[in-house]
């Protein structure tokens, strides 16, 4: 480490890399108050999303779950609620409160959108004041949470990228970190690996669980994943089987012990390798691991992907040579060298090592320079 970590530590402890004002509408339909406010007060992020109105069940607790845990993620420095009813609001804002972090809640029912957008921008306009006074100070890796996944795999992906990034995940869980990983339909012909990996009975029994439901679930829609898993791109790529893709997946792991098993967007208790249950898809993924607390991601590709997150900075590396060369503004860190013999392993660890640190002290990903802001939430099922 060439130069000490920097980092912001909020009022629960929680240290964070970055220091967002968001807006965070409660549903759909509050997207535009919540875009308004953004767009006249600088320093502030609007998270528009399409969901929020009738849901019910595990799908309404799971969407509270997102909303609450990305505001409470360290990367967030202040935040401002806004929804159509008051009640939802304030379960979210009284959430995202218990961090000890600056939140106010607006409801638009009885006083109108546009009364509801002054009376929101004056807040914002005090918590970015208030964000913009907080320091970095030092911070350790062992503080902190990170995420992983890979996406637009290819032959390239298990043999380079992936490996690099597992490199990476055992130098962090040696020093104390907490890392996320998920996916947990790109598990499949590998999910024995991972059990054998799991610490107790108990989180081997959950997390056998966890993916037998996925399978069930799969089976009981008749259909087949083929072009979905694996997708084009990764056929394309040269990836024929999800048992295939599941090899290089499992890669990016590393080698430590799995010490729990989480819900979508559930916050970890444990520090080490936790599992989450997530979709395969890039930003919906990410929108979980960054609720469940992730401040930092690492994404290895080989066909190349562009996502970005708007909370959770998101670092991309490819061992495909083609791919570092046409994607290049979307690539922070190129690892082919290590197909071509001109680096070691270890050297490919230390270069994206060297890239997390800098991006911990303030350095924008290519994602964010480029303004890549998907937020995607996970549905469970239709809205009433």
């Amino acid at each position: 480490m060439t130069k000490p970590l920097m980092g912001y530590r909020r009022p629960d402890g929680s240290v964070g890399i970055r220091n967002h004002v968001l807006i965070i509408p409660v549903d759909d339909i509050s997207n535009e108050a919540c875009e308004a406010v953004a767009n006249k007060i600088q320093g502030t992020m609007a998270l528009p999303h399409p969901y929020g109105r009738l849901q019910y069940g595990e799908d309404l607790e799971l969407h509270f779950r997102t909303l609450i845990g990305t505001g409470r993620n360290a990367n967030v420095a202040a935040v401002i609620v806004i929804g159509i009813e008051q009640n939802w609001t304030k379960r979210i804002a009284d959430g995202i409160a218990t961090t000890g972090k600056p939140v106010a809640a607006f409801s638009i029912e009885g006083q109108g959108e546009l009364e509801i957008v002054r009376q929101a921008c004056w807040k914002a306009m005090e918590f970015v004041q208030y964000a913009s006074e907080l320091q970095r100070e030092p911070v350790e890796l062992g503080e902190m949470i990170f995420s992983i996944k890979c996406g637009e795999s290819d032959t390239t992906t298990g043999l380079a990228s992936c490996p690099t990034v597992g490199r990476v995940v055992d130098h962090l869980l040696d020093a104390g970190a907490t890392v996320l990983f998920g996916e947990t339909s790109e598990l499949t012909g590998g999910e024995h690996l991972i059990a054998e990996r799991c610490t107790t009975p108990e989180v081997r029994s959950q997390f056998m669980k966890t993916y037998d439901d996925y399978v069930s679930f799969i089976q009981a829609q008749g259909v087949d994943l083929l072009g979905s898993q694996p997708t084009e791109g990764n056929i394309a790529g040269g990836l024929s089987t999800i048992e295939e893709k599941a090899m290089g997946n499992i890669e990016k792991t590393g080698t430590k012990p799995v010490v729990d098993v989480l819900k979508p967007s559930q916050a970890p208790v444990k520090p080490g390798l936790n599992f989450m249950d997530t979709s395969s898809a890039a930003a919906e993924c990410i929108t979980l691991m960054c609720a469940g607390g992730a401040v930092l991601h690492f994404f290895p590709t080989g066909q190349g992907n562009i996502v970005g997150h708007p909370v959770e900075p998101v670092i991309k590396l490819t061992g495909n040579p083609k791919t570092a060369k046409a994607m290049q503004e979307h690539i922070d860190v190129d690892v082919s060298g290590l197909l071509s013999h001109e680096i070691t392993l270890q050297q490919a660890g230390e270069q994206l090592a060297s890239v997390m640190e800098r991006t911990i002290n303030g350095r924008l990903t290519v994602a964010e320079a480029l303004g890549h802001k998907e937020f995607v939430l996970t549905k469970l099922y239709p809205s009433a």
